[in-house]
């Protein structure tokens, strides 16, 4: 060995205290939940707080206890506009998952799909506002597919799309499917493409079909991606409110009126906020009763299978 290798100065390596270790990973997440908790738990815990008073100002508060959500419980718009959150919810949520889920299927395996996934999010790319505008341009300004609809012998006359119950809960869903249907759709193409190529090889070395294959296989690995993917949109459809402000306003009678629109009539229109802040907290814990009952049905421990 050498004078001068001799002569290079021992780098001293400094290991971190046990407990550093173990708070080190807190440390970096800490200012991601900080934020998070910032724009989630302070405004939750706010409306809660505000849900307790009375009055259409900051400075006209009377405190009231639980008023607000005795009288809500006993408000039949309250309660129709529950209903119709939860039926435009579910018949949305079932035919955008079934959409989703065939196609995903079907070109999961393309690799058209795999390079140009991002051809399929462009409804997603659009403003909900807009996309509830242009939808709104077509079903009812615009009257263009009542006139498609009579070109093709469909129907004899215009049809009223906000008139009738049905038909002003039928563009609701249109409009819906039409954006969302593609982020599903991502997903599970997704979940589909990262799946064990060697199980699906082996299932068609035995005989077995596409089909068979897709049932008995790739659908029950996919499992917890759909809870994922259902407990999202199904949230995002609780709170499903710039469509309706902008096509039906909750017409015809208020059968088209979701729970969210309800919160920002209260809040905006009759500047209840205390009522609307009820109302809001009651939306709350709908949205993590449902995410319970999402994730407990299609989420499986090992100890559970």
């Amino acid at each position: 060995m050498t004078d001068a290798a001799l002569q290079l100065p021992k780098t001293v390596v400094r290991r971190r205290s046990p407990f550093m270790r173990k708070a080190f990973p807190y440390l970096l997440l800490a200012p991601a939940v900080i934020y998070l908790l910032g724009i989630t738990l302070w405004p939750g815990a706010f409306a809660i707080y505000r849900s307790l008073f009375t009055g259409k100002f900051n400075w006209q508060n009377n405190y009231v206890g639980f008023e607000n959500y005795l009288v809500l419980f006993g408000d039949e718009h309250f309660w129709t506009a529950l209903w119709n959150t939860l039926l435009l919810g579910s018949i949305t949520l079932t035919i955008e998952f079934a959409i989703a889920l065939l196609l995903a299927a079907l070109a999961y395996r393309s690799p058209w799909v795999k390079g140009w996934r991002i051809l399929f999010m462009l409804p997603m790319l659009f403003m909900p506002s807009a996309v509830g505008f242009l939808w709104k341009l077509l079903f009812n300004d615009g009257r263009v597919i009542s006139d498609l609809m009579m070109r093709v012998g469909l129907v004899d006359s215009p049809v009223d799309w906000m008139a009738h119950i049905w038909n002003a809960r039928f563009v609701l869903i249109v409009t819906d499917v039409w954006q969302w249907t593609p982020f599903l759709f991502i997903i599970l193409v997704a979940g589909l493409q990262g799946q064990d190529k060697e199980v699906e090889e082996a299932a068609r070395l035995d005989g077995a079909s596409f089909g068979q294959m897709f049932w008995n296989i790739s659908l029950p690995l996919l499992r917890p991606i759909i809870a994922i993917a259902l407990v999202l949109r199904g949230i995002d459809l609780l709170n499903n409110m710039s469509a309706v402000a902008i096509i039906t306003q909750g017409s015809p009678a208020g059968y088209t009126e979701t729970l969210s629109y309800f919160i920002y009539r209260t809040a905006f229109r009759s500047f209840d906020q205390g009522y609307a802040a009820a109302a809001s907290v009651l939306l709350l814990i709908a949205s993590v009763i449902l995410a319970q009952i999402l994730v407990r049905k299609f989420f499986r421990s090992g100890a559970e299978t």
